[in-house]
């Protein structure tokens, strides 16, 4: 690619720099979030971001520009995460005050959770995957195999899979 070029507005070397950079940013985000949808989100987002600014970009540090822009937005989304899980602990601490719980049963729940939640952080990255997205975004195995391009046989052995280890690490509830 020539570097002679002041900026990426010409379509052709948008196209390129679209082409050479935009599985690495999945790749790399999907690795800090761990959800395919979001990264190409965010990708698509940067790509954007970097059309809408092509005037001011040089060709040579657009690679930088893209992953500063995605960099950016997965900051911006993990503190807005981290927002709203303490608004929704607030909400869930005066639900629980309400229903006039004990201090032990609430201590008890909580450390389940934490359980839970490492549990699931410490999944392989796949199972883990296949678990979030059947029991949280409540996808059937069908439309799990369809989104990960993979066969429902697979889906179904990582669920086992993940199950098996979760029961291990927090036991059958």
């Amino acid at each position: 690619m020539p570097e002679n070029i002041k900026n990426v507005c010409e379509e052709k070397v948008f196209k390129t720099l679209y082409l050479k950079y935009a599985n690495e940013l999945k790749q790399f985000l999907y690795f800090k979030f761990g959800d395919l949808a979001t990264a190409e989100d965010f990708v698509q987002d940067a790509y954007i971001s970097l059309w809408n600014n092509c005037q001011k970009i040089v060709v040579g540090k657009a690679k930088n520009y893209l992953f500063t822009v995605v960099n950016n937005a997965f900051i911006n989304a993990k503190k807005h995460q981290q927002i709203v899980y303490k608004h929704q602990e607030k909400v869930k601490k005066i639900a629980r005050h309400s229903t006039g719980e004990t201090p032990e049963y609430l201590l008890q729940e909580k450390e389940f959770y934490e359980k839970l939640k490492n549990a699931i952080d410490n999944l392989k990255d796949k199972q883990k995957e296949v678990f979030l997205l059947s029991r949280i975004e409540k996808l059937t195995y069908k439309k799990i195999a369809e989104k990960l391009n993979i066969s429902v046989k697979v889906v179904e052995k990582r669920m086992h899979n993940a199950l098996v280890i979760l029961r291990e690490k927090i036991g059958n509830v």
